[in-house]
């Protein structure tokens, strides 16, 4: 399979998702001189990108007929699956040599299957999830974690240019979404220690900003605590990535985890305290809202404290 030249200005970029990472994604594309197609469930979450100058496409399909290059970054799994594999899905529409990009988190066994169909199309498949949220995404700063060819994934680099800053690649198909999962361990049981500590700081009448000065730049700092810390401090439970998304990626953790013979009770500990959250009906609320369904169990009421 050839693997075309990616210039700005020239290579046409297709984009499924545009929701609170992927519409900033998509917009540095743009700026960067790379014309789009983009498509969403709701076509509102895209209209801002259309009166920038993308073109609007019904289906996932179109968009592929439409584009060198398909990104895609939706929900679930299932998601992928529908808009990759599906009837109307991105392969369905891709000619010989074009390139699909999932940037979802999803199953690193959906990775592969994903790049064997593809493959016999005769299209280029990789998978780059990525971390940094909403800020990174909006910032440009992203980790993106990439599984694929190499040749594929050096070709793309102008791409990964406009949208991160670390961009590192880890092997065959599936490899980036393995390297997610490893991103995902870590942050849940950070964010509990996050939550605890401020829950802590709190109970002991301190002043939760200077504290944070004291120990966020220490052994103790951590992305989580400087960027987040901050929200939770604020009452500020906007999603930067939705709770419900979180729980599905450490359960496809988990089951990761139980195939390789592996017992990981700190992740199962995150992934029971993340259901919590969501049965208090935070599921579409950020992840660091873990800090309402830790302070309840204490009883104290964190939105309302004095």
């Amino acid at each position: 399979m050839a693997i075309p030249a990616i210039q700005p200005g020239k290579t046409k970029v297709g984009w499924i998702g545009t929701g609170v990472m992927g519409a900033s994604m998509v917009g540095h594309l743009m700026d960067a001189g790379f014309s789009a197609t983009v498509y969403n469930r709701s076509k509102s979450k895209a209209e801002p990108l259309i009166k920038k100058g993308a073109s609007w496409a019904d289906s996932p399909k179109a968009v592929a007929e439409a584009s060198d290059i398909i990104f895609s970054i939706v929900g679930f799994p299932a998601d992928v699956r529908e808009v990759l594999l599906g009837e109307q899905g991105a392969l369905a529409g891709a000619s010989a040599d074009k390139i699909l990009v999932d940037m979802t988190t999803s199953d690193p066994s959906l990775a592969v299957e994903v790049a064997e169909a593809a493959k016999a199309k005769g299209v280029h498949s990789v998978d780059a999830p990525v971390s940094g949220g909403d800020v990174g995404a909006k910032n440009g700063t992203l980790s993106i974690m990439i599984g694929g060819d190499q040749a594929v994934v050096d070709a793309l680099q102008p791409c990964w240019d406009a949208m991160g800053k670390t961009i590192v690649y880890q092997g065959e198909a599936g490899s980036g979404q393995h390297t997610k999962m490893v991103n995902q361990i870590l942050i849940a049981t950070n964010m509990i220690g996050v939550c605890e500590a401020l829950l802590y700081g709190y109970k002991a009448g301190l002043d939760l900003p200077t504290v944070l000065e004291s120990v966020g730049s220490g052994a103790a700092g951590s992305w989580s605590l400087s960027n987040l810390g901050p929200r939770i401090m604020d009452n500020n439970f906007d999603p930067g990535f939705f709770v419900e998304h979180f729980i599905k990626d450490m359960g496809i953790a988990l089951a990761e985890a139980k195939a390789m013979n592996l017992s990981l009770p700190g992740l199962a500990l995150g992934h029971q305290l993340y259901l919590a959250v969501q049965a208090q009906g935070h599921g579409r609320d950020g992840t660091h809202a873990l800090q309402l369904a830790l302070a309840s169990l204490s009883n104290v009421d964190w939105e309302q404290r004095s």
